[in-house]
């Protein structure tokens, strides 16, 4: 089966092909991936058709679909944080921001059907006027390493995830949407919407977050909140203490 299309909410994709392996990403309910064969344990490797970023999935949370299907646009979006559908007239709960393909609501023999909380997607004219309340829907979401959701989300599937649906494409991990857009010489520069860029002490790229402005950021860094910044990096606004080196920042729009 060499495109699919996730039917399960949230579906993991780990290292390995095991359930104890690490989680390395998530593909939301009707994103759509290409595939290579299936093992004898039900396992399948999966390349995302939206970033690339390969890992192991289970073969009972994909539909098989046709090259069409695969390429077709994203129609409808998930605009509450537990939107409702059916899907084979059964109930299903998807995620705040899952993209869905609904111009041919049958994919393969599975039959979608929204029900509340799901609207035309529409992208946003201007990503200026838009960003801040899309990323703000996602405060408070726990920290959850390989997450994408309001129900867990790390530092990049956060920026990912508003980009996403301002109709802007990012890669998925900080030190890849590092190489994206154009580079901004000062913190004092910054402008809301901005991509920052941490460090370690190894000088490698380990965090991501959206400049408010060119004091605050909002984040994903145990949970998504918001922070003062300067041009040494982040002071956590609970215990003052300094929590990430600034390595730079970028401008997509």
């Amino acid at each position: 089966m060499p495109f699919a299309i996730t039917i399960v909410p949230i579906m993991p994709l780990r290292a390995e092909p095991s359930h104890r392996s690490e989680m390395v990403s998530q593909a939301l309910f009707g994103e759509c991936v290409e595939t290579e064969p299936l093992t004898n344990e039900g396992w399948i490797k999966v390349r995302m058709q939206y970033d690339g970023y390969e890992g192991w999935v289970t073969a009972a949370h994909l539909e098989t679909i046709t090259l069409e299907e695969f390429n077709a646009p994203f129609t409808h979006i998930a605009n509450q944080w537990a939107a409702r559908l059916s899907v084979n007239d059964q109930p299903m709960y998807i995620p705040y921001g899952c993209m869905l393909k609904l111009d041919n609501p049958v994919w393969g023999n599975v039959k979608v059907v929204p029900e509340s909380g799901i609207e035309v997607y529409k992208q946003p004219r201007s990503p200026k006027t838009s960003w801040h309340t899309i990323a703000h829907s996602f405060l408070n979401t726990g920290y959850l390493w390989g997450g994408k959701s309001v129900f867990g989300i790390d530092c990049s599937g956060f920026t990912q995830s508003v980009y996403k649906i301002l109709g802007i494409p990012l890669l998925r991990d900080a030190y890849q949407q590092a190489t994206q857009g154009e580079l901004v010489s000062l913190i004092q520069e910054a402008k809301g919407g901005d991509l920052a860029f941490f460090d370690n002490e190894a000088g490698k790229i380990t965090h991501v977050g959206i400049m408010l402005n060119d004091q605050q950021i909002i984040h994903s860094s145990g949970k998504v909140r918001i922070d003062p910044i300067d041009h040494q990096g982040i002071v956590n606004a609970d215990t003052g203490l300094r929590t990430h080196n600034l390595r730079l920042i970028r401008r997509l729009f």
